[in-house]
């Protein structure tokens, strides 16, 4: 790693194979960070990270984590702390929000415990990781902080998720544009990205057809790549972004213009 990356990004919800958060990961990697890969699959985690530190020639730890329990992810933080304090680790230096699921059900039929999980991992989730390592960031004086909002807070629901869903990632941009203001003067930045349609495995149950039709309705032709959304997390994660603030990208092909 150069002087200018001997920091660790944690990323939240990068196990999935074809997922976002594990691209990020490996796009982290790829530029020179450590990866730590914080999941509700523990085991998973650390394979994940063991594999892609071996990529790429950094160093990588993987833990468990519960976004939405307190106590979990300040173990979590913990256990990163340790590794830093082992200097296994390099400081924490950005924080990707990505850990997040799905509400694929009509409003009239969810219900109250749906609807507390999705806020709960979504938007409590941020919360709860932000509240965790930001702390560090600031004593540092240096930090990035990027969240997964979506296109379906900007519009509602849509590609992923119904009610729920699009309420918990619109809580997101409200709550990333006003920590931004508070903590603006402090080195430590946090935006968001609102992707649209992504070629994921989260779209369960997409058939030829639906995807043929997704992607005749997007202006740009086709759906994100991962990639392509992992390469807007490592630019606000880049000394180059250091002028962004509360800022949100959006990533939808021109799906969605405001």
């Amino acid at each position: 790693m150069t002087e200018r990356t001997q920091r660790t990004a944690v990323i939240t919800g990068a196990t999935s194979e074809r997922g976002i958060g594990m691209t990020v990961a490996d796009r982290y990697a790829r530029d020179g960070w450590a990866v730590v890969i914080l999941d509700l699959d523990g085991e998973r985690a650390a394979q994940v990270a063991a594999e892609i530190g071996e990529r790429h020639g950094v160093p990588a730890f993987g833990a468990a984590v519960n976004v939405a329990d307190e106590d979990a992810v300040a173990a979590a933080q913990a256990a990163v702390q340790a590794e830093v304090e082992a200097r296994r680790l390099p400081v924490v230096g950005a924080l990707a929000n990505i850990a997040g699921i799905t509400s694929p059900v009509p409003f009239l039929e969810t219900d109250l415990k749906l609807w507390n999980t999705v806020m709960a991992v979504n938007a409590t989730g941020t919360y709860l990781a932000t509240k965790a390592f930001l702390p560090g960031m600031l004593e540092a004086g240096w930090g990035r902080i990027v969240n997964m909002s979506s296109v379906s807070a900007q519009r509602g629901g849509g590609v992923f998720g119904k009610v729920p869903y699009s309420a918990a990632k619109a809580a997101i941009l409200g709550f990333t544009k006003a920590l931004a203001r508070e903590i603006a003067s402090s080195g430590v930045t946090i935006n968001s990205v609102t992707p649209g349609a992504v070629d994921t495995n989260i779209r369960v149950g997409a058939t030829p057809e639906s995807e043929a039709k997704l992607a005749a309705d997007i202006p740009i032709g086709r759906v994100a790549t991962t990639e392509e959304i992992a390469a807007v997390f490592a630019f606000l994660s880049s000394d180059d972004a250091a002028y962004l603030q509360g800022s949100n990208i959006d990533i939808n092909g021109a799906s969605h213009l405001h």
